[in-house]
């Protein structure tokens, strides 16, 4: 899968939606996110709250962002990198995993944030059906003949996954939800429970790699 380099005004944007989250995750670890406003976010960015709101809905999504930042396009790309002899089912598990627990230092203070507010872990749960459209893209292209429906239904069920292993993963070890202020510690291995979501998906893809084949 070939993209075009992007042009002089998505370059801009891009640098402004970044420039956006890393000042939303400054400003949220320095004062905790209840205490930040889209406007502080704005400022803090060099842009007005009006441009702010062209590319978040809300103070978390810029937050979250800082941690799942291009994170779909990236599992795609990965899956379309891996040789064609590689099951499919196995590819994309792998970039999966692979996106989902390779982050650096900024993504941990983010993730501290976002497993102990509930608004946080929402919005981080909202960004897995963003998987679907680029992955979609890659599974057409890797399986011809497929056809753009049976794609879509399977990376829809691997953001479906996803998000149930997170959801898992986020998990209060009581058997109640976790109350205002309590510290909520993610439960098992994030990569266990990715595979354990994904696994049932396998005789899907397998299905469709049997289709396609000579």
């Amino acid at each position: 899968m070939t993209t075009p380099p992007p042009g002089l005004r998505e370059r801009k944007k891009q640098a402004t939606r970044a420039a956006l989250r890393e000042a939303a995750l400054r400003l949220a670890v320095e004062r905790g996110p209840d205490k930040v406003r889209v406007e502080d976010i704005a400022e803090a960015a060099g842009v007005s709250p009006r441009t702010y709101n062209n590319y978040f809905a809300s103070r978390e999504q810029a937050i979250v962002s800082a941690v799942t930042a291009d994170r779909q396009a990236h599992i795609a790309a990965r899956v379309a990198a891996r040789p064609t002899d590689v099951r499919l089912a196995d590819a994309v598990t792998e970039a999966v995993i692979e996106q989902y627990t390779d982050t650096g230092e900024r993504a941990h203070e983010a993730l501290l944030l976002i497993t102990n507010r509930p608004a946080l872990r929402a919005a981080f749960l909202d960004t897995t059906a963003d998987i679907e459209s680029p992955l979609t893209t890659v599974i057409t292209e890797r399986l011809p003949g497929t056809g753009v429906h049976t794609a879509r239904v399977l990376a829809a069920s691997v953001a479906a996954a996803v998000r149930i292993a997170l959801e898992t993963w986020l998990r209060p070890a009581n058997a109640g939800r976790p109350t205002a202020g309590a510290l909520l510690i993610p439960s098992g291995s994030l990569p266990d429970h990715l595979r354990a979501a994904l696994a049932p998906l396998a005789p899907a893809f397998d299905a469709a790699e049997q289709h396609t084949l000579p």
